[in-house]
């Protein structure tokens, strides 16, 4: 009984300890989201697809109601958008997006974790001929559904690639197309698991299991980060 109570508390600290971490960034995205393009999910691609995400993540509607109350700035806090870019140990590229309420914490924060890791930030720009954005959509293969159809039917709305992996398909686009991709998802029907616009690598790089041990240690101090919402990297 003692060993099974033990579990239990652990498991919720794990609970606990992710939610922690996980829930106050969703909120940042869901802010921004409603700042950028207004307060109404059904008008507001990036707003919908960032509750959409809040959901799946299980957090609380009301956490994602006072987010979105936050976008008008009532309680004196704003967030700006900003992305870094650095370099680490064994040629890997990281480009870092953050939303921050105070620009010269962040920067000071990240150099701290780059070069405690063995990496280092460099200008802005200089890295971005690395990386494509692109929008990304994620949901279960539907059971009813033709996928090569469903392929035909997403061309359109700026479908570049479509691809299926145990059960999931992953739809990728130009950013550009975010709000044309995930509406034309949910007109066949179709509830995403996760949308978000992401920075793909143009020339991945393959790591040993050691390599891949030291740079993740980099990754997990750069994403423990308050103001980091993702992390990129130019790992295969």
């Amino acid at each position: 009984m003692g060993r099974a109570f033990e579990y239990r508390r652990k498991s919720k600290e794990a609970r606990w300890d992710k939610m922690s971490k996980v829930f106050p960034k969703i909120a940042r995205a869901i802010t921004m989201a409603a700042k950028e393009g207004g307060s109404d999910p059904e008008s507001n691609a990036k707003l919908r697809s960032a509750i959409q995400n809040a959901k799946a993540e299980n957090m609380p509607k009301d956490n994602v109601d006072k987010a979105i109350a936050r976008a008008s700035g009532a309680d004196g806090t704003t967030y700006q958008e900003i992305s870094y870019e650095g370099k680490g140990p064994h040629g890997v590229l990281f480009f870092v997006e953050c939303a921050t309420d105070n620009t010269n914490r962040s920067v000071a924060n990240l150099k701290i974790v780059f070069n405690k890791n063995g990496g280092e930030m460099v200008q802005s720009g200089q890295l971005n001929f690395m990386f494509s954005r692109k929008a990304v959509i994620e949901f279960d293969v539907p059971a009813d559904k033709d996928m090569d159809e469903v392929e035909l039917e997403l061309i359109d709305a700026g479908l570049e690639e479509l691809t299926v992996n145990d059960g999931v398909a992953y739809v990728y686009g130009d950013y550009t197309a975010f709000a044309s991709l995930t509406k034309a998802v949910e007109d066949l029907g179709i509830e995403a698991r996760k949308s978000s616009l992401q920075r793909i690598p143009s020339s991945p790089i393959e790591l040993t299991e050691e390599q891949l041990l030291e740079v993740e240690t980099l990754i997990d101090k750069l994403e423990d980060d308050d103001d980091v919402q993702a992390v990129y990297t130019n790992i295969a």
